[in-house]
């Protein structure tokens, strides 16, 4: 298997477990972003600047509350405990914020959140890397993370005895 494919497989794990998560909390969710995308449409899209490159991979409703997520596999440091977020990436989810006037959040492995304004306010430019798109990356310390039902509320009742 590709590097490549074995992040996506990873990605892809990611995300679905964060789908479940958000429908144990009541949320409606549809896959969204790249991974929606034709094979030539993201390829080509790689290779530009475009902010679509960073679309949010995951939309999410729940009543009237509607929130973007971009979920983040891997991108923890569990030495230095810092989370990282592409530069890139948060220029484009910042503007994607002011024109839609919806919320995104970057969700980790632990299920950690951020938003692309804790990330642009706490975060600290690191190295950088010749994985991914090779753009800067933010380092941001997982104390300053939001709690994921904090935000996306506990599951449901009928959910925690489903996993028991």
């Amino acid at each position: 298997m590709s590097s490549f494919q074995q992040r996506k497989a990873i990605g892809d794990a990611h995300e679905q477990r964060v789908t479940h998560e958000l429908k144990q909390r009541g949320w409606h969710v549809s896959p969204w972003g790249q991974g929606v995308m034709g094979e030539p449409v993201r390829l080509a899209l790689h290779h530009t600047t475009s902010s679509l490159r960073w679309t949010p991979d995951l939309i999410a409703a729940r009543e009237r509350q509607v929130v973007m997520i971009d979920c983040k596999s891997r991108m923890t440091s569990q030495t230095s405990r810092r989370h990282a977020v592409e530069r890139a990436a948060v220029t484009a989810h910042l503007q994607l914020v002011a024109w839609t006037q919806l919320p995104l959040y970057y969700v980790f492995d632990n299920l950690d959140l951020l938003t692309p304004h804790d990330a642009l306010g706490y975060g600290q430019e690191g190295p950088r890397t010749t994985a991914g798109s090779g753009t800067p990356y933010l380092l941001v310390p997982a104390t300053r993370a939001l709690g994921f039902d904090d935000v996306f509320g506990p599951p449901a009742a009928g959910a925690l005895q489903a996993v028991a």
